[in-house]
């Protein structure tokens, strides 16, 4: 299941350009605040044992200078946020370039779970959390590496989605 705000379209996608690529971190506030008036967010976010954004990779978080979904969860929930359990081990296309088909298996390597953590993970409630899916091919290949991890559940938690 994937939670998600708003749909990604005018004057959103602007917004989530803003706060992504055009070094707008400030932003976050308002999309936090927004996420928490979405109906079913404060009921998973409750129930979640912890947060876990989607990990940028090093050569990306270089160029951005942040990690806007670590920004986010740390505003939903900075107690539960962990961002040292879902790794980016490849650097991948930017998602937005590539056909839905091309998303999946450009990502197939792309996650792993921390080996030295992933105890922590074993019988865990997760809400993953991103700015935007388009595909959910991003989204769906996280947590497939977390339930094979020993996650029991986790939920999507997005700013906005393509219909």
């Amino acid at each position: 299941m994937c939670l998600a705000a708003v749909p990604y379209a005018f004057p959103w996608a602007h917004l989530m350009a803003d706060f992504k690529f055009h070094d707008q971190p400030a932003l976050v506030r308002f999309f936090a605040h927004l996420l928490k008036a979405t109906p079913w967010v404060e009921p998973a976010l409750e129930a979640a044992d912890l947060l876990l954004p989607m990990p940028l990779s090093r050569q990306r978080l270089q160029v951005r200078g942040y990690n806007q979904a670590l920004l986010l969860a740390h505003q939903l929930s900075a107690h539960k946020t962990r961002s040292d359990l879902l790794l980016r081990i490849a650097d991948t296309p930017a998602q937005h370039s590539l056909k839905r088909a091309q998303r999946l298996t450009s990502l197939n390597q792309a996650f792993a779970v921390d080996p030295l953590k992933i105890s922590t993970l074993h019988g865990a409630r997760l809400v993953l959390v991103d700015d935007v899916m388009t595909s959910g091919a991003s989204l769906y290949t996280a947590a497939r590496e977390l339930k094979a991890a020993g996650a029991t559940h986790v939920t999507g938690l997005v700013i906005a989605r393509t219909e």
